[in-house]
């Protein structure tokens, strides 16, 4: 078919310049906002996580390889840095009620921090995963640059780590909502900080879009669990190894 023909050709002029993973990444983020749009803001229509699956569908059908993909995303992934670092906007604008909440809020973050740790690694080991393994899981709860440094210091596999990462927040960001639904945590402080705790950059996303206080509040967890857990994993994950292993 001609038409076939023509879509073939194009495909492969377009596969060769390393805009395409850009442009895939934003239509595919661009599409699941839209889905996300039209059910009616539901978890279960999380923007990420459809953006991701998109993105692995288009690289399956086509056999586009990861690195000719990233080759072109890697301005997306650039862009983590400034975006991190944007986040301290809000957190400024929060600095009156941060300091009012400072006790509650260092006694939630270890007691997240902790949690998140010990109980990954327990379970893990004690369903039988490798020391390799468990290292991984560790530092799940983390931003992906401090959890894949953190992973590959304690002997862990950096990359299972990023994907552990990606799930969990994916995870945080779908069934979080719900969750402070039953428990009747109407708070969104505690809902952001939680969000931004557990799940890392994508619970942060999901609570900007819930309020700008809410999302400050996450923005500052995922910061301090990320610094607290590169100072606690690494001593509390071999003792963890030891008792356990």
């Amino acid at each position: 078919m001609p038409e076939l023909a023509n879509f073939t050709q194009f495909w492969v002029y377009l596969s060769a310049s390393p805009l395409l993973g850009l442009t895939m990444t934003l239509c595919a983020y661009l599409l699941a906002q839209r889905l996300f749009v039209l059910a009616k803001g539901s978890p279960l229509a999380n923007p990420v996580a459809i953006a991701i699956a998109l993105v692995v569908l288009v690289l399956w059908l086509s056999g586009m390889s990861y690195q000719r993909y990233f080759a072109g995303a890697q301005f997306v992934h650039f862009l983590l840095g400034p975006a991190t670092v944007a986040l301290a906007v809000p957190l400024v604008r929060q600095l009156p009620r941060l300091r009012r909440a400072f006790l509650p809020l260092a006694l939630a973050l270890g007691a997240g921090c902790i949690t998140a740790i010990v109980s990954a690694v327990a379970i893990a080991l004690l369903l039988g995963a490798t020391p390799e393994l468990a290292a991984s899981l560790g530092p799940k709860s983390a931003t992906s640059p401090i959890a894949m440094a953190v992973s590959e210091r304690l002997g862990g596999i950096p990359a299972f780590t990023a994907a552990l990462v990606v799930c969990t927040g994916v995870f945080g960001a779908v069934l979080g909502p719900w969750i402070f639904d039953l428990l009747r945590i109407a708070s969104p402080a505690a809902r952001g900080f939680a969000l931004g705790l557990a799940s890392h950059g994508i619970g942060t996303a999901r609570a900007f879009q819930a309020s700008p206080d809410m999302g400050a509040f996450a923005g500052l967890a995922m910061g301090l669990n990320g610094a607290l857990t590169a100072l606690v994993a690494p001593v509390l994950v071999p003792a963890l190894m030891r008792w356990l292993g």
